[in-house]
């Protein structure tokens, strides 16, 4: 048996975020929103960043929205939509084409968890661990190119092995 009952401001907004964020990746382009919130990434840097580095930054957005949940609606809202955005725009990335199954999976799993709904029962929580692996990869990538470039004199760093 169903029984109704009113919802709070912040299911609504839960509610109207899971419907507009389906909405948006059905009706425009991946990459195309109304609102850019990284210009300068839309510009076409964002391409030039590795599949880990993209979704390590969506992560980022993710684990800022975690952390706003509960205490700061907006900022909770502007991290969400700003992570939205940057799966906008790796999916906008050509050379993803034979991963865009599953970065879209993952783009609709985060409106999934962000939603009233809840269709595959998965948390913010969740989304940002995944995304985390990403991150870390990118991290560990980055440290082999600076380790590697500093044996052979590329680039500057201090005791312990950070860049300038």
């Amino acid at each position: 048996m169903f029984v109704h009952r009113s919802i709070t401001r912040r299911e609504a907004w839960k509610m109207e975020s899971f419907r507009t964020g389906f909405e948006r990746s059905s009706k425009s382009a991946p990459g195309e929103c109304m609102d850019i919130q990284h210009r300068d990434l839309a510009g076409g840097r964002w391409h030039a960043l590795s599949l880990a580095e993209q979704l390590g930054n969506v992560g980022s957005e993710v684990h800022r929205a975690v952390s706003a949940e509960g205490n700061n609606d907006s900022d909770f809202h502007a991290a969400f939509t700003r992570a939205l955005e940057l799966f906008d725009l790796t999916l906008a990335d050509p050379r993803h084409r034979k991963r865009l199954k599953e970065i879209a999976r993952a783009r609709e799993l985060l409106c999934d968890a962000a939603g009233q709904r809840s269709v595959y029962q998965t948390t913010l929580e969740d989304i940002d661990a995944y995304l985390l692996c990403f991150a870390m990869a990118a991290h560990n990538a980055s440290r082999i190119s600076v380790a590697s470039s500093s044996q052979h004199g590329g680039a500057s760093t201090i005791d312990g092995g950070e860049i300038l």
